[in-house]
């Protein structure tokens, strides 16, 4: 026999567990109840003796358990849907916005707001990419952003203004924002015209102008934040002015962030300047409550490691009790890790690591990409930028795990991007399998379907 699958209607997910609202509808109706009986006995109401015993010959004719039923259920639809009106109109949801169901927002908050502590470091579009899917899994998020960068609109704005370039930062915010598609539009809106507006991107002045505003970076960050609404806080790696130091292979120095790919060599050791950056205590107390630890994606030299060389906090991943897991790239990147296998990215994290006072590795764990589109676009072989080759027994050797998923976005040009969902899926469920929770409940498939 076939069965047709039951679609749930929207208004229903009042009922599910975990809401929290189902026992304030109970309330409310005893209370109404309540006091409708103490004003007809106060004022003698006769038109309610009237209705109960008019009631009472009507249900001669018609069973009065359906009569029951019927004046339960639709007493129930009229009080749900002007208690759901109430509430638009003083919470400010507009009515199309609700019709997305008022129910299904308070629950996805609840559960979110419930969700495990995630520590995501690093910086970059991967770091924001990153955060566009985890933020669907917890509000709990901390965004740690490495502050080396020096060139482009962060560059000048630093130079010119004396504060942490805003770049990384604002792509993390936008990325955590509620309506991240206009946010990230108007964040992202770079200038194109315009004397020392060409080249700047509105983000970039907006957390300039709030820095000023405020007095310092992380409070201009921290009530951005709130403008926006974000799910979870973005926090500098430090609030020391850093500027990154590269020995390459042949012995030569590059200074700068911006420099480093640009010299075309092998990295042999980043270090930075000055050499004792501090962070900030949210950054080590937010490592130390994490549930779990995301290391990547992103630039190796100059979006990961600077995060590792800030004092204390490699050593903060590595006592975390946290579990902790590394996202390979899925490219190399010239410039920076031109032939490198997965195991050189792990290598170089743990010798930097090593070399700021972490004593063994950082993580057990790395998941890779394990499908290339077909059509790989072109300017990637112009570029020498080759797909990361997984390197399984050297990665075993030094007791690392390997998570592999697709974790690319579907393109019809052969562009190779991490999708956020799908990323955040495959560290949603290793997640859960690594500390062995039970499945997740019907309810939650469901709620994950309409995240």
């Amino acid at each position: 026999m076939k069965f047709t699958r039951f679609k749930m209607p929207k208004d229903a997910i009042w009922l599910v567990p975990g809401l929290q609202v189902k026992r304030w509808f109970a309330l409310i109706i005893l209370g109404a109840v309540l006091a409708t009986m103490g004003l007809t006995f106060v004022f003698r109401l006769e038109p309610l003796y009237f209705f109960v015993s008019s009631t009472k010959e009507f249900i001669r004719i018609i069973p009065a358990e359906l009569v029951g039923l019927i004046l339960i259920l639709v007493g129930a639809v009229i009080f749900i849907k002007a208690w759901q009106q109430t509430n638009f109109s003083m919470m400010g949801i507009s009515r199309e916005r609700g019709k997305r169901a008022m129910g299904e927002e308070i629950y996805r908050r609840m559960k979110l707001n419930h969700g495990p502590k995630i520590v995501a470091i690093g910086g970059g579009t991967g770091l924001s990419t990153l955060l566009r899917g985890i933020k669907k899994m917890t509000n709990n998020i901390t965004a740690i952003v490495t502050v080396g960068d020096d060139g482009g609109s962060s560059g000048r704005l630093r130079e010119e203004m004396g504060i942490l370039p805003p770049g990384d930062i604002r792509n993390c915010v936008a990325a955590l924002a509620d309506d991240d598609d206009i946010v990230t539009k108007l964040f992202q809106y770079r200038f194109k015209t315009g004397e020392g507006l060409e080249g700047h991107s509105f983000g970039n002045l907006f957390i300039t102008a709030m820095s000023a505003v405020c007095g310092d970076m992380v409070t201009a960050i921290k009530n951005s934040s709130d403008v926006l609404l974000i799910r979870g806080r973005v926090l500098p790696s430090t609030t020391d002015d850093m500027r990154l130091i590269a020995e390459m292979e042949d012995g030569s120095i590059v200074k700068g962030e911006s420099q480093i790919p640009e010299a075309g060599k092998r990295i042999i050791s980043l270090k930075c300047s000055p050499e004792c950056c501090k962070p900030t205590q949210d950054v080590i107390d937010a490592i130390n409550d994490a549930d779990l630890i995301i290391l990547g994606p992103g630039s190796l030299y100059t979006s990961i490691i600077p995060n590792l060389l800030v004092e204390g906090v490699a050593q903060a991943v590595e006592k975390s009790k946290a579990k902790k897991i590394y996202i390979c790239n899925i490219m190399t990147q010239p410039g920076e890790t031109d032939n490198y296998s997965v195991s050189d990215h792990v290598k170089a994290i743990f010798k930097h690591a090593k070399e700021h006072g972490a004593a063994g590795k950082l993580f057990d764990t790395v998941i890779v990409n394990d499908i290339l589109p077909q059509n790989l676009a072109q300017k990637y072989e112009e570029a020498d930028s080759l797909p990361v080759r997984l390197d399984t027994g050297d990665l075993k050797r030094m007791g690392i795990k390997i998570v592999r998923n697709k974790l690319i976005e579907d393109n019809k040009d052969g562009l190779v991007r991490h999708s956020p969902s799908r990323l955040a899926r495959s560290i949603w469920h290793w997640y859960r399998k690594s500390i062995k929770e039970k499945p997740l409940r019907k309810e939650d498939k469901e709620y994950e379907k309409v995240c």
